[in-house]
């Protein structure tokens, strides 16, 4: 009865299944919240680059972060805000009472561009003051307030303005509408802007405290003011910093058009919405990137710039773009419900 027992043979470790390549594939791909968006995109780069030989070259791609840019700083403040779960619909009009306040005070006033597209930034900047404090301090809803706002910032611009273009800018004041050579595509300053921008604010949501307390707010103000995060000092920032993102689109605009506009800004609202929620950006606040932000402008944009080249009518890009604000929103909705 003693028989021997046999060691039963033991896989090597090499050979038993782990998730590391998973866990490798996990760290390379993006984050879901971003993938999703990113294959949206390209799949209307392919589709688009069958409909129109133009499409699939650098000068249209060019042309199409040129037409974005003004919009693309916009959507950072307000994926900024949206994090904490609020919403800003004042900000195309602030972006044009800042054009409007920089433009004015470097030809009427004669005071140096720097100087007055400090002023214009300065506009912008209490204006997303007063949001904030409205919202911190007597607990008003973002929405209602930013739709005051949005009013208010219009009545000034064109009292302001007198409802008239502001023309004979400075040199100085243009610099970012000029054009540098990359290889045979030329591309605008204010790209470069925009890019750097985007690349600023997603090291400082990812890897300073301050970002991470803005995820937190958006999260659960409760639990995060429990931790010890300032919420309202945190709310109250985030819209002052989009404010600054407002009066940096300004400068862009002026910079564009080579002139003070004070017509523009009137759907920015909704377009710097649309991107946000396209890129993935939850409006329940507490997920989402500024990667995907940018993704989401870019879709806006190659949709539009296709549609263009397809010699589609401007009513039916305006359809299209609603029907994908719809459907990431309603995307948004049930990942809410099933989380």
């Amino acid at each position: 009865m003693n028989a021997q027992l046999k060691p039963v043979p033991v896989a090597p470790v090499s050979a038993l299944p782990t998730h590391q390549g998973l866990a490798r594939l996990k760290d390379v791909l993006p984050p879901v919240t971003v993938l999703g968006p990113l294959l949206a995109l390209l799949a209307a780069v392919l589709f688009f680059a069958t409909q129109s030989e133009r499409f699939l070259t650098g000068q249209n791609f060019s042309l199409i972060l040129q037409q974005v840019m003004v919009v693309g700083v916009i959507a950072i403040g307000q994926t900024l805000i949206i994090l904490t779960a609020g919403i800003d619909l004042s900000c195309g009009m602030a972006m044009a009472l800042g054009s409007v306040v920089l433009s004015k005070f470097a030809v009427d006033l004669g005071l140096p561009p720097f100087a007055a597209v400090l002023c214009g930034m300065a506009a912008c900047v209490l204006i997303g003051f007063v949001n904030g404090a409205l919202v911190t301090s007597i607990k008003l809803p973002p929405f209602i307030v930013t739709l005051g706002t949005m009013n208010i910032a219009f009545a000034i611009t064109q009292i302001y303005s007198q409802a008239q273009t502001v023309t004979g800018l400075p040199e100085a004041m243009t610099f970012f509408g000029n054009t540098f050579r990359l290889g045979e595509t030329s591309v605008t300053y204010g790209t470069v802007l925009m890019l750097a921008l985007y690349l600023l604010t997603w090291l400082f949501l990812r890897e300073t405290a301050p970002g991470r307390h803005l995820y937190a707010v958006g999260n659960n103000p409760e639990a995060a003011r429990l931790t010890g995060i300032p919420t309202s000092r945190v709310l109250l920032g985030v819209y002052m910093i989009a404010g600054l993102f407002y009066g940096i689109a300004a400068l862009l605009s002026v910079a564009r058009m080579g002139v003070g506009d004070p017509q523009g800004g009137q759907t920015d609202n909704l377009d710097s919405i649309t991107a946000v929620v396209l890129g993935g950006t939850s409006l329940f606040g507490g997920r989402g990137s500024i990667v995907g932000t940018l993704v989401g402008v870019l879709i806006v944009g190659v949709f539009r710039n296709g549609l263009t080249l397809m010699g589609v009518a401007s009513v039916y890009q305006i359809l299209v773009t609603g029907i994908l604000v719809i459907l990431a929103v309603a995307t948004d909705q049930l990942t809410h419900k099933k989380g």
